[in-house]
C-alpha cells in the first residue's frame, strides 16, 4: 500500500516508521525542508524525535503536491490549529478514492470543529472516507516497537477493517470502531485532564488528588461526548480511559509537562516559548469549554482549566473552587 503521512513531528515520524515496518511505500511530508533532508540523508529527524533511527525505507518531501499524489491513503498528523490552512492547499489534489486517517487530537479553537468536520469543509472529503486513529501511544515507544494498541474509527466499517489489517502487526494492534465522534473527542479532551494532572504534580499534591481528577475528568469528557452524539462506552476504552491515563501520568506527555510547569509557577508564555512541539491541550481546552457552554453542559474541570490557561485564575484558587462546589450524586452525568 502507498501511504502519505502529513506532519513530521514525533507522532508523524512514529506512524511513518510503523507503516514502513509493515512494508508499505511511505512518503512523509514535512513542513521544514531541513527535516525532509535529514530523514532522507540520515534516517533521522533533526528537530523532532531526534534520538530515534527511522526506517530506511521512509522517504520525505516538503512538496505538498508530490505528497498528495503519492497515495490514496493520507495519514494526517498536522497539529489541529494549522490543519485547515494545509488542507485547503491540498484540496485540488484530493482524489475521490482517497482515505484520510486523522491522528491529530484536538478541537479547532475559533470554529470549535473536530477534525472530521474540518476535513469535510477544507477538503470536501465524503464522511465515509474519513477515519480517526487514536489511543494510548507515545511516539518513541511505537518506534521502539513496544506493543501498543489504538482505535481506528470510521463511519465506513469496511474501510476501518481494511486499514486495521494494513496498519496492525505485533508492535501496533488496531481495533476497528464506528464511533468516530467519540474517538475524536476522547483523544482531544483527555489533554485537558493531562494538563490538570501536571498542575497537581507541580503543586506538590499526591495520588488521592490525581485519582480524583482523572476519574471526574473522564466523567465530564463523557458527558460532553454524549451530548455531541458519541457513545459512552468509547470513553471507557483505549481512546478514552487508556489515553487519558497515559497522558495524565507519564513524564513523556507534553500536555502534562505544561501543567507541571504551570503548577510550579512558570507562565504559559515561558513554557510554550521553550517547547519545540505542540501541546494540543492548550488550545483545545478553551475550545472545549466554549462547546460545553454552548450546549449547557457542566464541565467544571475543563472550565477551570480554560480560566487558568487564559490567565483568569491561579491554579491554587481554581483547585479550591473545584473542591468547594455544590455536592453532587457521584453517578450523575
Amino acid at each position: 500500500m502507498r501511504i502519505t503521512v502529513f506532519g513530521a513531528g514525533s507522532w508523524g515520524c512514529a506512524l511513518a516508521h510503523q507503516m514502513a515496518r509493515r512494508g508499505h511505500d511511505v512518503l512523509l511530508w514535512a513542513l521544514e525542508p531541513e527535516v525532509s533532508a535529514g530523514i532522507n540523508a540520515d534516517h533521522r529527524n533533526p528537530i523532532f524525535l531526534t534520538d530515534a533511527e527511522l526506517h530506511p525505507a521512509i522517504r520525505s518531501t516538503s512538496d505538498l503536491e508530490a505528497a498528495a499524489t503519492h497515495s490514496d491513503v493520507w495519514i494526517w498528523v498536522v497539529p489541529v490549529q494549522f490543519s485547515c490552512a494545509v488542507m485547503e492547499r491540498l484540496a485540488p489534489f484530493l482524489r475521490p478514492e482517497t482515505a484520510v486517517v486523522s491522528a491529530s487530537k484536538g478541537i479547532e479553537t475559533e470554529s470549535l470543529r473536530r477534525m472530521d468536520e474540518l476535513a469535510a469543509d477544507a477538503l470536501g472529503i465524503h464522511e465515509d472516507r474519513f477515519c480517526c486513529l487514536s489511543g494510548p501511544t507515545f511516539a518513541i515507544e511505537v518506534v521502539r516497537g513496544d506493543p501498543s494498541a489504538a482505535v481506528l474509527a470510521s463511519l465506513d466499517q469496511d474501510l476501518a477493517r481494511r486499514l486495521q489489517e494494513e496498519f496492525s502487526d505485533f508492535h501496533l494492534r488496531c481495533y476497528a470502531g464506528g464511533d468516530l465522534i467519540g474517538v475524536e473527542l476522547a483523544g482531544a479532551l483527555k489533554n485537558t485532564v493531562a494538563i490538570a494532572a501536571g498542575i497537581i504534580d507541580g503543586l506538590g499534591l499526591g495520588a488521592n488528588t490525581q485519582a480524583a481528577l482523572m476519574t471526574r475528568g473522564l466523567h465530564e469528557n463523557t458527558r460532553l461526548g454524549v451530548a455531541l452524539g458519541a457513545e459512552p462506552d468509547t470513553f471507557r476504552g483505549l481512546a478514552g480511559m487508556g489515553d487519558l491515563v497515559l497522558t495524565s501520568t507519564s513524564a513523556l506527555s507534553r500536555n502534562r509537562q505544561v501543567g507541571r510547569r504551570l503548577g510550579q509557577g512558570e507562565t504559559l508564555d515561558e513554557i510554550l516559548g521553550s517547547m519545540r512541539e505542540v501541546a494540543e491541550g492548550v488550545k483545545t481546552t478553551p475550545a472545549a469549554a466554549k462547546l460545553a457552554d454552548r450546549l449547557g453542559i457542566e464541565m467544571p474541570i475543563t472550565q477551570s482549566m480554560a480560566r487558568i490557561l487564559t490567565g483568569q485564575i491561579d491554579p491554587k484558587d481554581a483547585l479550591k473552587d473545584l473542591m468547594t462546589r455544590q455536592l453532587k450524586v457521584e453517578t450523575q452525568l
